[in-house]
Protein backbone atom coordinates (compact mmCIF):
# COMPACT_ATOMS: atom_id res chain seq x y z
CA UNK A 1 0.00 0.00 0.00
CA UNK A 2 1.25 3.18 -1.01
CA UNK A 3 0.08 6.78 0.42
CA UNK A 4 -0.52 9.54 -2.03
CA UNK A 5 -1.14 13.64 -0.65
CA UNK A 6 -4.09 14.82 -1.76
CA UNK A 7 -5.20 18.03 -1.65
CA UNK A 8 -7.94 18.82 0.69
CA UNK A 9 -10.46 21.35 1.48
CA UNK A 10 -9.55 23.62 5.03
CA UNK A 11 -12.76 21.51 6.47
CA UNK A 12 -11.48 17.81 6.00
CA UNK A 13 -8.05 16.29 5.80
CA UNK A 14 -7.88 13.42 2.91
CA UNK A 15 -5.68 10.30 2.93
CA UNK A 16 -5.16 8.39 -0.12
CA UNK A 17 -4.14 4.92 -0.27
CA UNK A 18 -3.51 2.27 -2.91
CA UNK A 19 -3.73 -1.35 -2.73
CA UNK A 20 -3.49 -2.98 -5.88
CA UNK A 21 -4.13 0.08 -8.14
CA UNK A 22 -6.84 0.87 -6.39
CA UNK A 23 -7.58 3.64 -4.35
CA UNK A 24 -9.11 4.69 -1.28
CA UNK A 25 -9.94 8.43 -0.10
CA UNK A 26 -9.80 8.11 3.71
CA UNK A 27 -11.40 11.76 4.56
CA UNK A 28 -11.18 13.65 8.33
CA UNK A 29 -14.28 15.56 8.91
CA UNK A 30 -12.93 19.01 10.82
CA UNK A 31 -13.05 18.86 14.57
CA UNK A 32 -12.67 15.34 14.67
CA UNK A 33 -11.37 13.64 17.48
CA UNK A 34 -10.65 10.09 18.11
CA UNK A 35 -9.17 8.34 20.91
CA UNK A 36 -8.62 5.12 21.57
CA UNK A 37 -7.61 3.54 24.83
CA UNK A 38 -7.10 -0.71 25.84
CA UNK A 39 -8.37 -1.39 28.93
CA UNK A 40 -6.30 -4.99 29.07
CA UNK A 41 -9.46 -7.26 28.76
CA UNK A 42 -11.13 -4.18 26.28
CA UNK A 43 -10.41 -1.55 23.94
CA UNK A 44 -12.68 1.56 23.73
CA UNK A 45 -12.82 4.39 21.25
CA UNK A 46 -14.45 7.52 22.81
CA UNK A 47 -14.94 10.11 19.83
CA UNK A 48 -17.12 13.43 19.64
CA UNK A 49 -19.95 13.50 16.69
CA UNK A 50 -17.46 14.27 13.48
CA UNK A 51 -14.84 11.68 14.84
CA UNK A 52 -17.80 9.20 14.86
CA UNK A 53 -19.15 10.07 11.53
CA UNK A 54 -15.14 9.99 10.56
CA UNK A 55 -14.32 6.35 11.11
CA UNK A 56 -18.23 5.21 9.91
CA UNK A 57 -16.80 6.87 6.69
CA UNK A 58 -13.41 4.93 6.85
CA UNK A 59 -15.50 1.81 7.21
CA UNK A 60 -17.41 2.49 4.37
CA UNK A 61 -14.46 3.37 2.35
CA UNK A 62 -13.09 -0.28 2.82
CA UNK A 63 -16.22 -1.65 2.89
CA UNK A 64 -16.62 -0.33 -1.36
CA UNK A 65 -17.20 -3.09 -4.16
CA UNK A 66 -14.00 -3.54 -5.51
CA UNK A 67 -11.73 -2.67 -2.52
CA UNK A 68 -9.19 -5.46 -2.38
CA UNK A 69 -8.79 -7.90 0.99
CA UNK A 70 -6.00 -6.76 2.64
CA UNK A 71 -6.32 -2.67 2.11
CA UNK A 72 -6.27 -1.07 5.63
CA UNK A 73 -5.94 2.10 7.20
CA UNK A 74 -3.20 2.42 10.27
CA UNK A 75 -4.29 5.07 12.79
CA UNK A 76 -1.49 6.45 15.32
CA UNK A 77 -1.54 8.40 18.42
CA UNK A 78 -0.86 12.10 16.69
CA UNK A 79 -1.87 10.56 13.62
CA UNK A 80 -5.77 10.27 12.80
CA UNK A 81 -6.21 9.57 16.79
CA UNK A 82 -5.78 12.05 19.82
CA UNK A 83 -2.21 11.94 21.74
CA UNK A 84 -1.81 8.86 23.77
CA UNK A 85 -4.14 6.50 22.02
CA UNK A 86 -2.95 2.88 20.95
CA UNK A 87 -2.86 2.10 17.46
CA UNK A 88 -6.01 1.09 15.51
CA UNK A 89 -5.83 -0.72 11.96
CA UNK A 90 -8.98 -0.82 10.05
CA UNK A 91 -8.44 -3.98 7.57
CA UNK A 92 -10.80 -5.60 5.27
CA UNK A 93 -11.13 -9.01 5.12
CA UNK A 94 -12.64 -11.49 2.42
CA UNK A 95 -13.58 -13.57 4.68
CA UNK A 96 -17.95 -13.18 4.41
Amino acid sequence: MTYEPSSAPTESTQVTTVTDGVAQVFTWEEDARIEVRDLGGEVVIEANAAGLRTLAGHLLTLAQDGVPDGSHLHLEDGNGLEDGSVGLVLERSGDE
